[in-house]
């Protein structure tokens, strides 16, 4: 089965999107990371590659997505709402945009941003007594 997952993202400026994704705590792995890419650590087995569009389109054969559409929604599980909470104030504060209020569905809390690329991320917590062993 698969063990880990790498999702790469475009990127216009990859010290700007550095800048942004260390502010929020995150931190970079320097023996993936070279002047038009790096590889954020999210979790043990999951990593996001930022990468300037030149090298994004270096591996694909199509045009980026423009920053008007959606093509995909990013949605990490955080250990409580006062987590979302936390890192989607400072993703405002840092600069993202944000796409709506934050939601409290009693058992799931949830709140999210848009990064400084149009790139949208969901963050929730979901209280674990809810969910069926």
């Amino acid at each position: 089965m698969l063990s880990s997952i790498f999702v790469n993202l475009p990127v216009a400026n990859l010290k700007t999107s550095v800048d942004f994704f260390t502010g929020l705590g995150f931190k970079f792995n320097a023996q993936f990371t070279d002047e038009t890419s790096t590889c954020m650590i999210v979790s043990d087995t999951i990593y996001v590659m930022l990468l300037e569009h030149a090298k994004f389109l270096s591996f694909i054969d199509k045009p980026l997505a423009p920053t008007t559409s959606t093509e995909a929604i990013f949605a990490f599980a955080c250990e409580s709402q006062d987590e979302v909470r936390s890192l989607s104030e400072k993703a405002f504060a840092l600069g993202a945009r944000k796409v709506s209020d934050p939601t409290d569905l009693g058992f799931m809390f949830s709140w999210g941003f848009e990064d400084l690329d149009g790139h949208l991320w969901d963050l929730f917590w979901m209280n674990p007594e809810h969910i069926d062993g």
